[in-house]
């Protein structure tokens, strides 16, 4: 099936925004690449008429920002404490771009609860429902500032692919700070070659094996085929992309050959 098609089919994506696109080197939410990627999901939006659902990391480095930490800390407690503070400043910036859009959000602040007890599970997925129909953006985050060991999901990549089987969406896509699954590190090695479309997850796992969480996030490549596996074994499509290049989530859309695109192992199950 061409790409092309993939994605003219798709009617609901989450989309999964990583701390690495979102910041810059310093710790400091980068407004330009947020407002980018903010245009390009108004432009599903309005364009496409696609509901989206974003999963948003990066309130422990905006907390890093105001409170003037220079290094990332190792106490839960100050951890949890940049997320409350970050957190409310990450909804500010997306609301205030949004709302340049006339498009407006709704905060979900969730832990692994909400999709292993089924009284929550049914009420995280009715809410999303309900500001899917009112034409607003859910906006989901881990609950960091109080989740503790037992009902921490463990990082976004995860929670987002949680996310897209609780609301049925039809495609996960993962933005982050590089163009995709590659034949070797890209960051260690030039000549590595970005694979642009996966039909066999346990042929390409071993690649990723030894990865390591990059940067200021809790998760690195291997975290991301975990998700692609969680979703595609679900029947959901997944697409790395890389969030810093420009349009790069237009281009996919219009059939561009950029990203990863993982196909499902299995049909969806409709349950919305």
């Amino acid at each position: 099936m061409k790409r092309e098609k993939i994605f003219k089919g798709v009617k609901r994506v989450v989309i999964k925004i990583g701390t690495n696109v979102l910041t810059s080197a310093n710790n400091r939410l980068d407004l330009s690449i947020i407002e980018h990627l903010v245009e390009q999901v108004c432009y599903l939006i309005k364009e496409k008429g696609i509901k989206v659902i974003i999963v948003t990391s990066g309130a422990i480095g905006a907390g890093m920002q105001i409170l003037g930490w220079k290094k990332r800390p190792m106490e839960i407690s100050k951890l949890q404490a940049a997320a409350s503070v970050g957190q409310s400043r990450l909804m500010r910036v997306y609301d205030r771009l949004f709302r340049e859009e006339g498009i407006n959000v709704g905060q979900i602040l969730l832990t692994r609860d909400a999709f292993t007890i089924s009284e929550r599970r049914k009420n995280a997925r009715e809410t999303i429902n309900t500001l899917l129909a009112l034409n607003v953006v859910p906006i989901i985050n881990e609950n960091d500032s109080v989740a503790v060991e037992e009902i921490k999901v463990g990082d976004n990549d995860i929670l987002s692919a949680y996310v897209a089987e609780l609301s049925s969406a039809d495609m996960l896509i993962i933005i982050t700070d590089v163009d995709g699954l590659s034949s070797g590190d890209p960051k260690q090695k030039s000549n590595s070659e970005v694979i642009h479309m996966v039909d066999n997850l346990p042929e390409v796992e071993k690649l990723v094996k030894n990865s390591s969480p990059s940067g200021y996030g809790t998760g690195g490549m291997k975290s991301k085929i975990s998700a692609a596996k969680y979703v595609t074994d679900r029947g959901i499509y997944c697409v790395i992309l890389n969030g810093k290049k420009m349009w790069s989530i237009k281009k996919a859309f219009k059939g561009g050959k950029i990203g990863t695109l993982f196909l499902p192992t299995q049909k969806k199950q409709h349950k919305r």
